[in-house]
């Protein structure tokens, strides 16, 4: 890869993810967590950056994508930095994976800036990623329904990419995200969180996996809704009962759950929450469909959420390049680092 001229803008555009359940909390087997889930059609992280001897960081969520910035830059040894811009962010804590995609995407932009490995699995590791769940660092990388093998303990890395299918181009997805009452669970409150859950039975960690193996991948690869519907709901509700002692239930208690039983009364094929929530899903097949169903959330939920609908993504992180672009910020940066320090690249 080459390295960016002092003229070039990188834009990198990446979907939030949805979380559909995680594959083995107990760990007997030598692996923990794991997990299945897609990008959302929307809402959408859009981040510029271009070359700059200092870390100038302005937008939303500017304080985050420094402190993603000077890790990733600290880890690579790089000199110099850049002038990064968020265009669009996602909303923190609703589900969607905000920090992952955007420390990703923060990663992606110096990396092409500075002509370094683009490896979803290294930037990951470099800004601190995929520690748990890899199912964003998987949609980041790529579209379609994605199935990661877990970490395995004491080991540092992300969880194994273990298959990936492609969505049928006509089935549709509903993304409703109510807005949150109290502060959502991440960082150190979902470490606790994660520490007080009891472990599931065996039986229970088998049955998620079948469903997954036998039933969940195969009804996507031919094309058939409703089977694939009513697994990723069973799915739902298993897993989700494993998470009840800290969210009251196999859904967070209020929209949420309300929303869940609703998307489903009004016909989608599978329903379910997108990890703590509050964001949850609809699928149905065909675009009147899903205009439909995103219609009656909408007025469902009037001016207490937003609504997004659409195709799921078949692509990952989209990133492209202008030439000869003006800095024409018009507000002072939000948050300025030091210029980094060189420091070795080797392990």
């Amino acid at each position: 890869m080459n390295e960016r001229t002092a003229g070039d803008v990188v834009f990198v555009e990446t979907a939030a993810r949805l979380h559909f359940g995680v594959l083995d909390l107990r760990g007997a087997r030598g692996r923990w967590f794991g997990g299945v889930g897609a990008a959302a059609p929307e809402p959408l992280v859009r981040l510029s950056a271009r070359k700059s001897d200092t870390l100038e960081v302005t937008g939303d969520d500017a304080e985050r994508v420094a402190e993603f910035a000077e890790r990733y830059l600290s880890s690579q040894g790089v000199r110099t930095a850049g002038q990064l811009r968020v265009e669009r962010a996602l909303p923190r804590h609703s589900g969607l994976g905000s920090g992952t995609q955007l420390a990703l995407a923060t990663a992606r932009a110096l990396a092409e800036l500075h002509g370094l490995p683009t490896d979803v699995r290294v930037l990951a590791h470099a800004v601190g990623r995929a520690r748990r769940s890899a199912i964003g660092t998987w949609t980041f990388a790529g579209g379609g329904l994605v199935v990661e093998g877990g970490r395995r303990p004491g080991h540092d890395e992300c969880g194994p990419l273990i298959s990936r299918v492609p969505f049928p181009s006509d089935w549709r997805c509903v993304v409703a995200l109510p807005h949150a009452t109290a502060p959502g669970i991440s960082g150190a409150v979902e470490e606790a969180a994660f520490a007080s859950l009891p472990p599931p039975s065996e039986r229970d960690v088998e049955r998620v996996a079948h469903l997954v193996l036998m039933t969940l991948l195969p009804s996507l690869a031919d094309d058939d809704l409703e089977a694939f519907g009513s697994t990723l709901t069973q799915i739902q509700e298993i897993t989700g009962c494993w998470f009840a002692s800290v969210q009251g239930g196999a859904y967070a208690r209020g929209k949420s759950e309300e929303l869940v039983k609703l998307l489903a009364e009004w016909g989608a094929a599978g329903v379910g929450q997108s990890s703590w929530g509050p964001a949850v899903y609809g699928i149905v097949r065909g675009a009147a469909a899903g205009k439909a169903l995103a219609d009656r959330a909408r007025t469902w939920l009037g001016d207490e959420g937003e609504v997004y609908e659409g195709p799921f993504r078949r692509e990952g992180a989209r990133v492209w390049v202008e030439r000869g672009i003006e800095d024409q910020r018009a507000d002072p940066p939000v948050r300025q680092g030091p210029k980094p320090r060189a420091q070795s690249r080797e392990p």
